[in-house]
């Protein structure tokens, strides 16, 4: 990474870059268009939990298209290999992959999103050179990072963790709440701190008060079951 670039933080734009991808070239910024992104990066190629992940994101494709989302992985790979990794991704697991994967074999973007390792020493190609640690983004319409995970080589990721940040982030965006620890959607919110009481019985009737900073009240828009 370049010392003269400040790192990415929460709030930071989400670097533009062009890369080729197993579902052509691509502008990162146009291949983001109105849509939240999610960006995740691998090690390698033909390796064992990479293949459970990407045949996870797959398995999920319909849930993230519901949110808006588009869903793109990275790995320091070429075109070739990514395109013969994808039959074993599909065979392995039962899915098929239709979301681009991004070859970068050169690093460029690892580097610009500093996704490289540089923690565990075995990681590295033949060269010597660092593969990526899991990284993910959440990138919303207007560029903007809203979340950044990054998992050592060896650990999974959970991908309905990922799915549930974007429930929260979304609802967060459109109604001035936040979720509590383990929210999932449907789940009673967090009324925002900002929000006065005389507003909150205005856009949130029968919210109750756990203590003055904390006030709970249904999720905005939560479809309730009819018998």
């Amino acid at each position: 990474m370049s010392p003269s670039r400040a790192p990415l933080r929460l709030g930071s734009i989400a670097p533009d870059f062009k890369a080729q991808t197993t579902k052509g070239e691509i502008q990162f910024h146009d291949f983001i268009g109105n849509s939240w992104v999610i960006l995740f990066s691998h090690p390698a190629d033909f390796t064992p939990v990479c293949t459970t992940e990407l045949g996870e994101v797959a398995r999920l494709q319909d849930k993230f298209t519901e949110r808006n989302v588009k869903v793109i992985g990275l790995s320091a790979n070429g075109l070739e290999s990514h395109e013969r990794w994808i039959d074993d991704i599909n065979e392995v697991n039962n899915v098929s992959l239709n979301f681009p994967i991004i070859a970068d074999d050169s690093r460029e973007i690892s580097t610009l999103y500093d996704m490289l390792d540089y923690q565990d020493l075995t990681n590295l190609d033949a060269k010597g050179i660092p593969f990526t640690v899991r990284s993910v983004f959440i990138i919303d319409p207007k560029k903007t990072i809203r979340l950044t995970l990054s998992y050592p080589a060896s650990t999974g990721r959970n991908f309905d963790e990922i799915l549930r940040v974007v429930d929260s982030l979304q609802i967060g965006d459109k109604n001035r709440i936040t979720t509590p620890a383990n929210w999932k959607n449907g789940d009673d919110v967090i009324v925002h701190p900002s929000v006065s009481n005389e507003e909150a019985a205005t856009l949130f009737p029968g919210f109750r008060t756990v203590k003055p900073y904390l006030r709970l009240t249904t999720q905005p828009g939560k479809k309730t079951e009819t018998a």
